[in-house]
């Protein structure tokens, strides 16, 4: 009785392993990576600026009261913030949708992101940090082959 595949050797299992993490890396790589990346930051971004509007990109009262009350910030007025904010968080999502401008639009949300957790929240840097992952994963390796910045050659 043979019972060498009962009890693997550690390098038969290593090499099982990397043929798996191979296997994966190609179904998976970067194409599909990046792709997730942008649409799951781009619809904690994107949802979040609807809650400061009605209708298409009407701004609400309560709006401005939160960039006066709880989202202070220092050198801006709260009407400026509010636009700014608002403004970015319909732009640059829908351009991460699409894979245009893909650094661009990270590094801008990234940025929001920064400003968040310094000014506004920073308790809440495990969730900041994790969306800082997926932009930094963006600004590092751009839109992936899935695309619009891929089409255009745009890196």
């Amino acid at each position: 009785m043979d019972i060498s595949h009962a009890n693997p050797s550690p390098h038969g299992l290593r090499l099982y392993w990397n043929r798996v993490a191979e296997q994966l890396q190609r179904l998976l790589g970067d194409s599909v990576l990046c792709l997730v990346a942008r649409l799951g930051i781009a619809s904690v971004f994107f949802l979040s600026g609807r809650t400061k509007v009605e209708g298409l990109l009407s701004i609400t009262p309560g709006t401005y009261e939160l960039f006066q009350s709880e989202y202070a910030l220092p050198l801006v007025s709260p009407w400026l913030a509010a636009h700014l904010a608002t403004y970015a968080e319909h732009l640059f999502p829908l351009l991460l949708v699409l894979g245009l401008f893909t650094r661009l639009s990270a590094l801008a949300l990234l940025g929001m992101t920064l400003v968040i957790e310094i000014f506004v929240y920073p308790d809440a840097w495990p969730t900041h940090l994790s969306w800082a992952g997926l932009l930094l994963l963006l600004i590092a390796r751009g839109g992936g082959t899935l695309s619009l910045d891929r089409v255009l050659r745009l890196r």
